[in-house]
């Protein structure tokens, strides 16, 4: 009986140790995302250039709030998740053709997202790179 008590134990410590290696990420690698961000909303055709904004100005470990495709257009609902040692992101913004739901992940110093406009029947994939 010590034998499986032992064995369970150890399984048990292996799972820890796994679970805390997975990187952390701190407040200020959350911090790097404050800031203005140009959108490319058309990276598969190269020959358009379909630039919007996204200024973010608060982000904590759960929450994000700014503005996103244009100044004026508030972030609603906005949700970070840092579980599997990425930043993901995803929020809400609209205009007078319905709202949009947008997500997104960091990763060396681009953002990867997508937005859906339910209302309007399109999907857009965009990356996104900070203005200095």
């Amino acid at each position: 009986m010590k034998s499986v008590a032992v064995k369970k134990m150890v399984f048990l410590l292996i799972l820890t140790i796994n679970f805390s290696v997975v990187a952390q990420i701190s407040n200020d690698d959350l911090q790097e995302l404050v800031g203005t961000w140009k959108l490319d909303m058309t990276p598969q055709d190269k020959t358009d250039n379909n630039f919007a904004m996204m200024s973010i100005t608060n982000i904590t470990d759960s929450s994000i709030e700014g503005e996103f495709y244009r100044s004026s257009v508030a972030i609603r609902e906005g949700k970070v998740n840092t579980q599997r040692g990425i930043i993901y992101a995803a929020l809400i913004s609209g205009d007078n053709s319905g709202d949009y739901n947008s997500t997104f992940y960091y990763e060396d110093g681009i953002l990867y997202g997508t937005t859906h406009a339910v209302d309007r029947g399109f999907l857009a994939v965009w990356t996104a790179t900070k203005k200095e």
